[in-house]
């Protein structure tokens, strides 16, 4: 693992200190002696992580997370602050800033490490999903790291795995205000618990009676439902080495007993955040992946998907023995419609036709927008005499009522021709079928329209 730090501190030693231990590890050091530099590094390069002194001459390391948070180009910069401030107080004040963890002088070298690690892989993964949804313009998930002010927009969701009763009181009071808390004693029965319901946060205490709390956070790494949630671990003091490992199997984050409230509301808040942040990425990248293959217009697929999916359906068929149909279907005298409605009555018209498309043909069929006012229905496993049935019932569809244009309240009568091929055995991809099916097609208009050609295969 490789990546970019940059360190910030006003004291040489401390600076060199950090760059030794970073280098070792082999990873790429940039440094700053004072909070304005560190802005311009971060605004000028690209950085991984920041390990952030507090208190520095000009503005405090606080006021720099701030301005990092509050900056779309620098959000998603995971930042640690490293300091010998070890007041819970302080630790707070840096979360709702933004930061996204403590490590308090002297540095333990283990948990530098773990800690910077952990980091690392959760901004690699947060940047290849950026990354991809970049193409949904509406993205802004700026807010969604931004500093705050100790709430939540929506209460989050949050499973407590505590077998203390007064312990599990404690943490239950604690959360009420940022989130609604289920809380279980039995490890096994919180694994079916959370793998159940969309939890955005897991609080797993180190002090689980008859069960290693390691299992537990590897079992829910390990879980597809439940991957990516956050873990926070609970730990008792002297549980160094437990933490440690815990972070190494993908623990998000830790809190050490005895707890401080304003603190495990501070870090819950920031791991609900990142999960949402996440989420939003995850999201945007789905929807970006829809729009390359879904026609914006009718919402069926378009052709990229089609040219894509029917030659594995050909395939699969040839393998298989099994019969495969195509029928390509065009609206009548769509250039007409188009001159009497204009382009928004002519959306119209096509926004319905597909509506009546997918519901005259079978849950099975792939119903595609071809191009233009032309359709594509592929029909697995189905005979050419089945597939002329289905876009019987296709012609008849579009021909029963008229077609509403929502901007003038006409109506327009509209009407389908369809042509119909099935696989021949000689057909290597898809193309020839298409191509046998739209000749088809011709034939049906130049019999006259508004009617169902099947070729013979």
């Amino acid at each position: 693992m490789t990546a970019r730090i940059l360190v910030v501190d006003d004291i040489p030693a401390n600076v060199k200190l950090l760059e030794a231990r970073l280098m070792a590890e082999y990873f790429d050091v940039l440094t700053a002696a004072d909070g304005m530099t560190a802005l311009s590094i971060c605004d000028q390069t690209h950085v991984d992580l920041i390990l952030l002194d507090i208190m520095m001459p000009g503005i405090d390391g606080f006021e720099v997370c701030e301005r990092l948070k509050k900056n779309p180009k620098t959000a998603h910069i995971p930042v640690v602050m490293v300091t010998a401030l070890d007041q819970p107080a302080d630790r707070v004040r840096g979360l709702k800033a933004g930061a996204d963890d403590f490590l308090t002088k002297p540095v333990n070298d283990l948990q530098l490490m773990t800690r910077v690690k952990s980091l690392i892989r959760f901004k690699a993964l947060s940047d290849e999903l950026r990354v991809r949804a970049e193409s949904a313009r509406d993205l802004d998930t700026s807010a969604l790291l931004a500093p705050h002010d100790g709430t939540l927009d929506e209460p989050g969701l949050v499973l407590l795995v505590e077998g203390r009763a007064n312990a599990q009181e404690r943490m239950n009071r604690a959360l009420k205000d940022v989130a609604m808390t289920t809380v279980i004693g039995d490890p096994q029965a919180a694994l079916f618990e959370a793998a159940e319901k969309p939890y955005e946060l897991i609080v797993v205490s180190s002090a689980l009676e008859d069960y290693d709390p390691l299992r537990l956070c590897s079992q829910l790494r390990s879980l597809e439902r439940t991957r990516f949630i956050p873990v926070l671990m609970v730990a008792e003091q002297g549980e160094e080495d437990l933490v440690i490992r815990a972070l190494e199997l993908g623990v998000n984050d830790y809190l050490v007993r005895p707890l401080d409230p304003n603190e495990l509301v501070a870090r819950s808040i920031t791991q609900i955040r990142r999960k949402r942040y996440a989420d939003c990425l995850r999201s945007s990248l789905t929807r970006s992946v829809e729009f390359a293959v879904t026609d914006a217009l009718t919402g069926l697929n378009n052709r990229r998907y089609l040219d894509t999916h029917l030659n594995t359906l050909v395939e699969r068929s040839g393998k298989r023995g099994r019969p495969l149909s195509v029928l390509i279907t065009d609206i009548d005298h769509f250039k007409t419609i188009n001159d009497v409605h204009g382009h928004e009555g002519g959306d119209d018209i096509l926004r319905e036709f597909a509506r009546r498309v997918r519901g005259a043909v079978r849950g099975a069929d792939l119903a595609c927008r071809y191009g233009g006012e032309e359709f594509v229905v592929v029909m697995p496993d189905t005979t050419l005499e089945i597939a002329s049935q289905v876009a019987e019932r296709l012609r008849d569809a579009v021909a029963a009522a008229p077609f509403k244009v929502s901007a003038t309240g006409a109506r327009a009568q509209v009407t389908t021709s369809v042509g119909v091929a099935m696989l021949e055995a000689d057909d290597q991809d898809g193309a020839s079928l298409l191509r046998r099916a739209d000749q088809a097609l011709y034939q049906a208009k130049t019999d006259g329209r508004n009617r169902v050609v099947g070729e013979a295969a």
